[in-house]
């Protein structure tokens, strides 16, 4: 009996001891339960400050990306610009590739590759789609059996706006004794000529000895009415050639009824430099058909281009140029004098600074810039003297050692048109404010 209550006894105390054990496991879990909740609601309440302190920051940032408020009120006319042009350059092709296998055995001016020029080239038109003229400039070289020579006329006046091009004509005896169809036309006998009904550049598309610009442009519409028939665009598109003097101007009609204007330009390039003889209009009240005045505006399409290759992807140049040419409509100023003071700008500003946090900074660096030169009436040339003119372009040697003429030369002949120059920069810098506020 004693027996049995000494194995009792020592069984009781086994399950009192191991109720103890198990009784402090539970309370160091519960308490390893509760430390651990605590750690988990730091680092969560950890968590959400860094977000917070990431939200402020960004918001913060975002405060100072004043650019980006004004960049998105404002209404940027034509979003698919670069597409536009790849599709006009793709029919310009076309119709340049047939005009060109028509004229391979004439003695008319020889077509080179087309280039884009102009605002819609460049990237900064301020004009609605439908208002676009895309600027095709043609160069242009002598026929076989001829040679174009470049007559600049006042070597003190640059760029030259009473430069002609003289036609000669040159012996192609050589030649004809080698491929047998191609005629001398200084020594073969006059009969001959006019048997074979051919007629030298001379005789066609010139006024006297100087190639005549309204006569190339007349002559270049017909080829463009002949060759229009053969694309296949012309199932779809209707064309009409408008009038003009001194160019090819078309209107082209799609299925949507959508307009497209396009305006060929012809010129001869002088060396191997990027300014060329152009058929371009001066700013003359009357420019005789014989003159081709010097024109930089393929050397300034090559300028828009050098500048998009090394600016950042997300520059915001083309968006000040766009802003310059809108808010100068109707006003005195041009859009190249506009042009000229962004092109300076661009050439002295470190391109990575036309982004679009510093989009207003810029902006007023161009009024700024804009409003100097009128108080001291002079703006500089640019291309033109220019000492700071990248290595890409390649200029003629009286382009670079000139003194750069002054845009600007008639404020400093005449105090009245320069009070006019003041008043109408306050109208501009109003017009900007108010387009910077409103978006139109």
């Amino acid at each position: 009996m004693g027996a049995l209550l000494l194995s009792a006894m020592q069984t009781w105390q086994f399950w009192a001891w191991l109720g103890v054990i198990l009784l402090n496991i539970l309370i160091v879990w519960l308490l390893f339960r509760d430390l651990l909740r605590r750690v988990n609601r730091r680092e969560e309440e950890s968590s959400s400050s860094d977000d917070d302190q990431q939200n402020n920051n960004r918001n913060r940032f975002e405060e100072r990306d004043e650019g980006r408020i004004f960049a998105e009120r404002i209404q940027w006319p034509v979003q698919h610009l670069q597409i536009n042009c790849q599709v006009m350059m793709s029919i310009v092709g076309d119709l340049l590739y047939i005009t060109q296998r028509s004229l391979s055995n004439t003695y008319f001016p020889v077509l080179h590759t087309p280039i884009g020029v102009g605002s819609a080239f460049e990237g900064w038109t301020p004009s609605e789609e439908y208002n676009i003229v895309y600027r095709i400039f043609i160069p242009i070289t002598a026929p076989r059996g001829h040679s174009f020579h470049l007559e600049l006329g006042n070597e003190e006046e640059l760029p030259s706006k009473n430069s002609r091009i003289r036609v000669e004509l040159e012996c192609t005896c050589a030649r004809e004794q080698s491929f047998g169809n191609v005629l001398c036309f200084l020594h073969q006998p006059e009969e001959e000529l006019r048997r074979n009904r051919e007629l030298n550049l001379l005789q066609t598309l010139c006024t006297g000895s100087y190639l005549d610009v309204h006569k190339t442009s007349f002559w270049f519409q017909q080829m463009m009415k002949a060759a229009w028939k053969f694309l296949p665009e012309s199932a779809r598109h209707h064309v009409a050639v408008l009038p003009s003097r001194r160019s090819c101007k078309l209107r082209v009609f799609d299925v949507f009824d959508k307009i497209r204007f396009v305006e060929f330009i012809f010129g001869v390039q002088q060396g191997d430099s990027d300014i060329f003889l152009s058929s371009e209009k001066t700013d003359a009240i009357f420019t005789p058909d014989t003159v081709w005045p010097q024109s930089c505006t393929v050397a300034e399409m090559k300028f828009f281009q050098y500048i998009k290759a090394h600016a950042p992807q997300d520059s915001y140049h083309l968006r000040c140029m766009q802003l310059c040419a809108r808010i100068v409509v109707g006003n005195d100023f041009t859009t190249y004098v506009l042009k000229t003071v962004v092109m300076h700008l661009l050439n002295t500003i470190p391109l990575e600074r036309w982004c679009r946090r510093e989009f207003l900074q810029r902006m007023d660096d161009i009024m700024q810039y804009l409003h100097s030169c009128i108080v001291e009436k002079r703006l500089d040339h640019f291309w033109l003297g220019n000492e700071q003119m990248p290595e890409e372009f390649i200029l003629p040697p009286d382009f670079q050692t000139s003194r750069p003429p002054n845009l600007f030369q008639h404020m400093a002949e005449d105090p009245n048109v320069h009070a006019r120059a003041l008043r109408e920069f306050q109208e501009l810098r109003d017009r900007l404010k108010r387009l910077l506020t409103f978006g139109n």
